[in-house]
C-alpha cells in the first residue's frame, strides 16, 4: 500500500513486515549487563539506548526513598571547562570527557582514573558512541574530532588506526562539494550506533552556502562509507522539485544536528531535521525545502528512505527540529499502536505511526502571514496539529510582558515597542518593522529535551520559552572586485578583527551576550586551541576560515591583552601562549587521537577570497560560478534576536507531560526558581535561558531534570510533584545518566557550568574560591 499526499509533503508506505532478529552479546563478565532485548537497564549509549527514551528500569530508587540519595563520588573535572558530555557506563566502565578535553576512563563504582586518552580538542562535546562485536571481544569508542570520525579502544584508551585511513575518517568528504571549502562537517551530538555502522548527522553552520546536511553511515570496524540520504536532492531524487533547479549546488543545512533514534528491532532510524540555510531568507531556496524541517524515517541499513513528514514549509525562523524522537506505544481508537513522537522549537508536539508514518490524529494546513522581503515567497500554510495541543507559548503581546528583572521605564518603554512589532506564529521577519517570535530561535524543545515512559505512551518535554525579537532586515549585496582586494591586503589589527567579526555576539567589552564572555581567553585557550575553534567553529558560533595566521595572532594578542587589563587593570603580557598542550596527571595512555587528526586543514574560499565573508555585517560566501539565484540577499541583523529572554513573564522553563493515549497534557510544571526575580516577588518562575539540560525518566515512577540553578530535581512522573532536589557545586548542562552495578543504582550528573541569575550572564572570571565542577554521582547509603 502506498498514500501519498502531496499537500503536506509526505509519503506512506506499508513497512509492517520489516523486522530484524535480535543481536545477543555474550560475555563472561560477572556483572549486570544490558541487551538488545533489554536496552533499559543501563547507560550504554547517548541518550540511553537506541530509542532515546533516557528510560530506565530501576526499583531500587523509588518515590519513597528518592530524597534520601546522597553523593556516592565525586570526579573532578580538573579544568574550568564547560562540559555537555553524557556520560556512558559499560559493565563497571564510565566514560567521560574532562581535564582539557581528554576522555577518561572511571570504575563506576568509585571513581578511579583507569585510563585518560589527553588532549581531545575538537571532540564532538555532548557525547561518544559504544560498539562492541558480537563475542565481546572488540570493544571500541566512535566520536568525531575536527570534521574527522575517529575510534578508540574501549579497554586501553588507544586509538585504533585501521580504522579509516589510519585512524581516520574525513567527514569532509563525500558531500558532493569540494572538502577544502567545507569548514563544519561534524555534529555536537555523537550520532548512534546500529549493527555495525554508525548513524551521523552534521552541524554546517548557518550562512548562505553552507555544506549540506546529507546523512551518512560508515561502518564501524573499517570507516567505510556505507551509505549517504541527500537531504537536499539531486537531479532525479524525490523533492528535487520543492527547490531550484540549482539548489543542490549551494544550499546548506536541512541537516541533523540533533539526536537520532532507532527503532533497532525494525532496523528504523528516526531522524529530526534543520531548516535551509540561511535560515530567515529564502529567495534562492523558493519551494517548500524538502527533507528541511522533516521527521525522516530511514532504512538503517540501507538509507532509503520509508517516509516523511514536513513539519515547516520552507522555513524562515529557524525552527530547527533537534529533540530525539520519541518511540512510544499508545492506545489508539481501540487498537495498540507503535507511535513516533516529534516535539518541535516551533512549541508543537507531531505524533505519527512510527511505521506507516500516518499522523495519529488530523494535522491541517493553514495560512500563514506573506513576507514582505524583496524576492522571498514564504509558503502560504504551515501544518497544525489539531487534536494535540502546543507544549509552548506560541504568541506574545504587550499583556505578557514580565513583571521582573526591568525597571518601569523599561517596561513601559517595551509596552509601546511590542505594541507596534509584528507578531504571532509564522510571521516571518521584516524588511519594514521588527518582528516578535515566540518560541524564538532557541526556545521550544532541543536536543536533550524530550524523554518517555516508552510502554506507557507517555512523552516528557522540557520547554523554554525564550522569544526573539528580530530587527528590520538588511539588504547585502557582493563586494566589488576592487573592495575584495583591498581587503585582502589589509593586514587588519586584532581590536577591528574582534570588531568586525565578534562583538556582534561577545559584545563591545567581550562580556558576552548572545555567545560567551571573552574576558580569560587566556587562561581557557593555548594559542592552537584558539585556532581550532575560529577555524572549524564550534556549536552556533561559525567558522571564519579566512582568518589567515596573522590575522589570528593579531585577533588572538588582543584578547589575550584585554583579559589581562581587565583583571589587573594594567598590561601583563600580550604574548600567545605556546602551543604545548596542558599537562594532564593520571594514567595517560595516549594524546590527541590519531596522528595528524588535530592538523589545521587547508581551507579554500569560493572565487573572489576569503574577505567576501569577513564580518556579521558582510555579504558571505558567493554562490558557485553557473548557477541561477539571486545575487541580492537579506540578513536579520547579528544576534538571532536573542538579547531579550526576560522580556515574557515567566514561567521561562517548564517539563510538559503528555498522554498519547489521549493526546492530552498531564501536568505542566516550572523547572527552577531565579533567585533574582524571587527576590522581587517572583514564584516558580523557572530559570532564563535554560537550554541544554536533559530528563531521566524510571521504572518506578521518578523524573529526574537537571537545571541552570545548580540542582537536579526529582518529580513524581504520574503528576510533577517535587521528590527532592539535589544540590550541584556548579550549574550543570548536558544529559544525566542512570545505570547499575551489582545491584546498586547510580545517578551521575556533569557539573561545570557557572551558575548566574536574572538578566546577567557570567561576566568574566570571578574572583574569589570557585568551586570545582566535575561529575557529581548519586546513590542510596
Amino acid at each position: 500500500m502506498v498514500f501519498i499526499n502531496l499537500r503536506n509533503s509526505a509519503k506512506f508506505i506499508d513497512l509492517r513486515s520489516v523486522v530484524w532478529s535480535v543481536l545477543l552479546f555474550s560475555t563472561s563478565i560477572a556483572c549486570n549487563r544490558s541487551s538488545r532485548t533489554d536496552p533499559h537497564k543501563t547507560w550504554r549509549d547517548y541518550g540511553g539506548g537506541p530509542d532515546q527514551s533516557k528510560y530506565v528500569v530501576v526499583d531500587e530508587i523509588n518515590k519513597s526513598n528518592v530524597n534520601k540519595l546522597k553523593v556516592a563520588w565525586f570526579y573532578p573535572a580538573g579544568d574550568d571547562n564547560v562540559y555537555q558530555f553524557n556520560p556512558i557506563i559499560i559493565d563497571t566502565i564510565m566514560y567521560v570527557l574532562a581535564k582539557e578535553n581528554s576522555l577518561v576512563a572511571l570504575n563506576a563504582t568509585t571513581g578511579k582514573e583507569i585510563w585518560i586518552h589527553a588532549d581531545l580538542h575538537g571532540i564532538a562535546p555532548r557525547g561518544i558512541n559504544y560498539w562492541e562485536s558480537k563475542d565481546g571481544k572488540e570493544r571500541r569508542l566512535i566520536f568525531q574530532m575536527n570534521n574527522y570520525l575517529q575510534a578508540i579502544d574501549a579497554r586501553t584508551g588507544k586509538s585504533i588506526l585501521t580504522f579509516g585511513k589510519n585512524g581516520l575518517v574525513d567527514l569532509r568528504e563525500g558531500l558532493g562539494r569540494d572538502p577544502k571549502t567545507i569548514t563544519r562537517a561534524q555534529s555536537g551530538t555523537p550520532g548512534k550506533i546500529f549493527e555495525n555502522l554508525i548513524l551521523l548527522g552534521s552541524a554546517t553552520g548557518e550562512n548562505f552556502v553552507s555544506s549540506p546536511g546529507h546523512l551518512r553511515a560508515y561502518d564501524v570496524v573499517t570507516g567505510k562509507l556505507a551509505w549517504t540520504f541527500h537531504t537536499i536532492p539531486q537531479p532525479g531524487e524525490y523533492g528535487y522539485d520543492t527547490w531550484p533547479k540549482d539548489a543542490y549546488k549551494y544550499i546548506g543545512g536541512a541537516n541533523v544536528w540533533g539526536e537520532i533514534s532507532v527503532d533497532a528491532d525494525r532496523g528504523i532510524a528516526y531522524y529530526p531535521l534543520g531548516s535551509p540555510t540561511y535560515d530567515y531568507y529564502g529567495g534562492d531556496r523558493i519551494g517548500s525545502n524538502l527533507y528541511g524541517n522533516c521527521i525522516l524515517a530511514l532504512d538503517a541499513r540501507t538509507g532509503k528512505r520509508l517516509w516523511h513528514y514536513q513539519v515547516v514549509h520552507h522555513d524562515l525562523w529557524d525552527y530547527d527540529l533537534s529533540a530525539a524522537p520519541q518511540l512510544v506505544t499508545v492506545n489508539h481508537n481501540g487498537n495498540k499502536i507503535d507511535a513516533v513522537a516529534v516535539a518541535g522549537k516551533n512549541g508543537f508536539m507531531y505524533v505519527f505511526d512510527r511505521v506507516t508514518g500516518k499522523p495519529l490524529w488530523p494535522i491541517e494546513e493553514r495560512p500563514v502571514p506573506a513576507s514582505d522581503v524583496p524576492g522571498e515567497k514564504a509558503w502560504p500554510t504551515q501544518p497544525f496539529p489539531t487534536v494535540v495541543p502546543p507544549f509552548g507559548r506560541q504568541n506574545m503581546t504587550s499583556k505578557d510582558i514580565s513583571s521582573y528583572l526591568m525597571t518601569p521605564a523599561e517596561r513601559d518603554s517595551l509596552i509601546k515597542r511590542i505594541d507596534t512589532t509584528r507578531t504571532g506564529l509564522y510571521t516571518p521577519v521584516s524588511i519594514h518593522h521588527e518582528t516578535l517570535a515566540i518560541p524564538g530561535a532557541v526556545g521550544g524543545a532541543s536536543w536533550g529535551s524530550t524523554a518517555a515512559n516508552p510502554e506507557k505512551g507517555i512523552v516528557y518535554v522540557r520547554s523554554i520559552d525564550w522569544p526573539s525579537l528580530y530587527g528590520k532586515v538588511e539588504k547585502r549585496d557582493p563586494a566589488s572586485a576592487k573592495d575584495i582586494a583591498n581587503a585582502n591586503m589589509q593586514a587588519a589589527g586584532g581590536l577591528d578583527i574582534y570588531v568586525r567579526n565578534c562583538q556582534g555576539c561577545h559584545g563591545v567589552e567581550r562580556t558576552g551576550g548572545i555567545g560567551p564572555q571573552l574576558q580569560d581567553v587566556r587562561s581557557r585557550f593555548d594559542f592552537r586551541k584558539f585556532q581550532q575553534v575560529i577555524v572549524s567553529g564550534k556549536g552556533e558560533m561559525p567558522a571564519f576560515p579566512q582568518l589567515n595566521g596573522k590575522s589570528l595572532q593579531n585577533l588572538y594578542s588582543y584578547l589575550v591583552t584585554a583579559s589581562a587589563m581587565v583583571r589587573e587593570n594594567r598590561l601583563t603580557n600580550n604574548k600567545p601562549a605556546d602551543n604545548k598542550p596542558a599537562k594532564i596527571t593520571g594514567p595517560v595512555v595516549a594524546s590527541g587521537g590519531a596522528p595528524r587528526g588535530q592538523e589545521l586543514r587547508e581551507v579554500v574560499g569560493p572565487a573572489g577570497g576569503g574577505a567576501a565573508r569577513l564580518g556579521p555585517r558582510d555579504y558571505g560566501i558567493p554562490y558557485p560560478e553557473g548557477v541561477n539565484a539571486p545575487i541580492t540577499r537579506y540578513f536579520i541583523p547579528p544576534g538571532w534576536g536573542l538579547g531579550y529572554p526576560y522580556i515574557i513573564g515567566p514561567p521561562w522553563s517548564s517539563i510538559i507531560a503528555y498522554d498519547l493515549n489521549k493526546g492530552t497534557i498531564k501536568f505542566n510544571i516550572p523547572v527552577g526558581q531565579d533567585e533574582k526575580a524571587a527576590s522581587e516577588g517572583g514564584k516558580n518562575t523557572g530559570m532564563l535561558r535554560a537550554q541544554r539540560h536533559g530528563m531521566i525518566v524510571t521504572s518506578s515512577g521518578i523524573l529526574f531534570c537537571t537545571s541552570r540553578d545548580g540542582k537536579i530535581y526529582a518529580f513524581d512522573a504520574d503528576n510533577g510533584k517535587e521528590l527532592w532536589a539535589g544540590k550541584l557545586p556548579t550549574g550543570t548542562q548536558g544529559l544525566p545518566s542512570m545505570y547499575e552495578v551489582n545491584g546498586r543504582h547510580y545517578l551521575v550528573v556533569s557539573a561545570t557550568t557557572p551558575v548566574s541569575w536574572g538578566r546577567e550572564e557570567r561576566r568574566g572570571k570571578p574572583e574569589g574560591p570557585v568551586p570545582q565542577g566535575g561529575y557529581v554521582v548519586f546513590a542510596l547509603p
